[in-house]
């Protein structure tokens, strides 16, 4: 009996440890991005304007993300768009109040350049990357991107509901692009898809009639709808990941302790199923946009 409780005691003790390094490397995400020895108190925040939260996007910014394709359009004020309504929401998680939320506008490129910034953080669909961190920083990701199928109205694959409905669709898809990883890996279309060296050549390829539709990102599926190519409509977003997906985040100057508080932020969001409403309600519409299944 001895020797039998001197092995469970070590089984336990074995179990215990093997609880803590799990616990250690993977776990909840409640704590993702977040350093303890940052304190997140309102008055403590690292702020370019104490008090105010100066948030950038772009200029003109779009809807889903900003605004809405009505009066609100290029209105980060509105707390419209899924970016819009989440900066308003990581404020108030944060303690600040809607009027503590200051925009401002910047070009895509030059916010990524090195250097101070003028602001506290930048919101514009900036993916993850290993290149852009080396002189920025990210904070955790707030949207990782889903794939979608953009065809014309009229089409037969417009109301694809699985896999097999693409069977016999020639899809097109930019070269080196996780759009055509997919085609190739998870749709598995009978014929090979059309490469082409841009996205735009994809649209014109649509807009000649030389493919059935157009595997992309999610993103840029709302794009091409509403302006690249007249009586396309997005499909479906497919269920199935892709092998590896856009991750985006807020940037930030690098090495600017802020992103400790609004990875916090963003955290509690994510937890409390505040950050899947707001993707719900600005980039699935509600619900509207269809999932293409396996």
């Amino acid at each position: 009996m001895k020797a039998s409780r001197t092995v469970l005691s070590r089984l336990l003790g074995l179990l215990m440890v093997l609880a803590l390094v799990a616990a250690a490397c993977g776990g909840t995400d409640e704590g993702a991005g977040v350093d303890p020895d940052v304190s997140c108190e309102v008055g403590a925040l690292n702020l370019v304007t104490a008090g105010q939260l100066t948030v950038a996007t772009g200029d003109p910014a779009f809807p889903p993300w900003v605004g809405d394709g009505d009066a609100d359009f290029d209105n980060p004020e509105s707390q419209k768009g899924f970016e819009g309504a989440l900066v308003y929401a990581l404020a108030n998680e944060m303690g600040l109040t809607d009027a503590d939320v200051v925009w401002v506008r910047t070009g895509f490129d030059e916010a990524v350049a090195p250097g101070p910034k003028g602001w506290d953080f930048n919101i514009q669909q900036y993916s993850i990357t290993e290149a852009r961190d080396q002189v920025v920083d990210f904070s955790e990701p707030y949207y990782v991107t889903r794939q979608a199928l953009v065809t014309f109205e009229n089409s037969p694959y417009a109301s694809a509901t699985s896999l097999d409905d693409l069977k016999d669709a020639k899809l097109g898809a930019a070269i080196g692009t996780t759009s055509l990883d997919f085609i190739e890996d998870v749709i598995k279309p009978d014929s090979d898809p059309n490469v082409y060296d841009e996205n735009v050549d994809v649209e014109a390829a649509m807009n000649a009639g030389q493919i059935d539709g157009l595997v992309l990102d999610l993103p840029a599926a709302y794009f091409v709808t509403a302006v690249q190519v007249e009586g396309s409509v997005i499909a479906g977003q497919f269920a199935e990941d892709a092998a590896a997906p856009d991750e985006y985040g807020m940037l930030f100057a690098d090495g600017n302790p802020l992103v400790s508080c609004v990875n916090a932020a963003l955290n509690t969001l994510k937890s409390d199923g505040v950050l899947q409403e707001l993707e719900d309600e600005w980039l699935t519409q509600g619900g509207g946009i269809p999932t293409i299944g396996g």
